[in-house]
């Protein structure tokens, strides 16, 4: 019997690496109960209704009243990948790799941890054109199908990107409270998308991971034939033109600068991913300071 995608997965990961990824995600989902649970949270008055067990006598004969025991426990995450299937996601990461292979692989760490802790994952992905959208559930099965499915959706052939429709579904399909992943490519998030992030924001955890695009500028004759997944083949003098290359570089470092400031904005984290060999480090990453900005 062959390997499924995240048994395969496991043998290719450096597992103290993707363990730290794993422990980054506790703690973030407590319920408060009252009784017997994993962490003492707080002494509080009994109301009818609570159960006569849970009283703490000694307590309750110092204050002169019932008094019960409130306890923290950990209830499993919920894991939405809101990921961008569209025909940008076609195109080159700096290591020459195609983006959209990244995205999955980015998609497939995050499953094996959340398999790993019995968390569930949803997808919502997308495009101008399409949505997808798979409730979060458990169970390596249920993994398999939403990557299969997620790698499916995305390739040359897809519909423009449309990060809005993806966004706005999971603020209308996401009741629970989750962890947000949007994966998406470098120029996306845009300022046009902080309303939804802002409304999302408010009611989901959120963290960024986009897939660096290949610099215009390291684009040589050398390479031959360079098509634009968007516009096609790209004229020589779009790369050989040194102004040209300039002005290109400016815009986007000038984007950037947006992109972050209004992510600061809404207390999201962002990571940049070049290719398939620093995905586990700049999750761990983003992770770490995500979970930093929510003490």
């Amino acid at each position: 019997m062959s390997l499924s995608r995240l048994d395969a997965l496991r043998a290719r990961l450096e597992l103290p690496v993707v363990r730290r990824a794993t422990g980054l995600l506790e703690g973030r989902h407590r319920s408060i109960f009252a009784g017997h649970g994993q962490d003492f949270d707080e002494l509080v008055e009994y109301r009818p209704g609570d159960d006569p067990k849970d009283i703490d006598w000694k307590t309750s004969a110092r204050a002169g009243h019932p008094i019960i025991k409130r306890f923290q426990k950990e209830t499993n995450l919920s894991i939405v990948l809101a990921v961008d299937t569209g025909r940008s996601m076609a195109a080159l990461t700096p290591t020459r790799e195609v983006k959209a292979e990244v995205a999955v692989l980015l998609a497939e760490v995050l499953a094996w941890i959340a398999r790993s802790r019995g968390d569930q994952v949803g997808l919502v992905s997308g495009d101008a054109e399409r949505i997808r959208q798979i409730p979060a559930r458990q169970g390596t099965e249920h993994l398999e199908t939403l990557l299969r499915r997620l790698e499916r959706d995305m390739g040359p052939d897809a519909p423009p990107s449309d990060l809005s429709r993806v966004l706005q579904r999971v603020l209308t399909a996401t009741g629970r409270r989750s962890l947000v992943v949007i994966i998406t490519d470098e120029a996306r998030p845009t300022p046009a998308n902080e309303p939804d992030l802002r409304r999302l924001r408010t009611r989901h955890e959120v963290v960024v991971l986009a897939i660096a695009d290949l610099n215009p500028a390291a684009v040589t004759a050398r390479d031959g034939v360079v098509v634009d997944v968007d516009g096609g083949v790209l004229p020589d003098f779009l790369r050989d033109d040194a102004a040209i290359r300039r002005e290109a570089e400016a815009t986007l470092a000038a984007h950037a600068v947006a992109v972050q400031g209004m992510l600061r904005r809404r207390g999201i984290e962002r990571g940049i991913v070049t290719g398939t060999d620093d995905v586990v480090d700049v999750l761990v990453d983003v992770l770490r300071r995500q979970r930093r900005a929510r003490r």
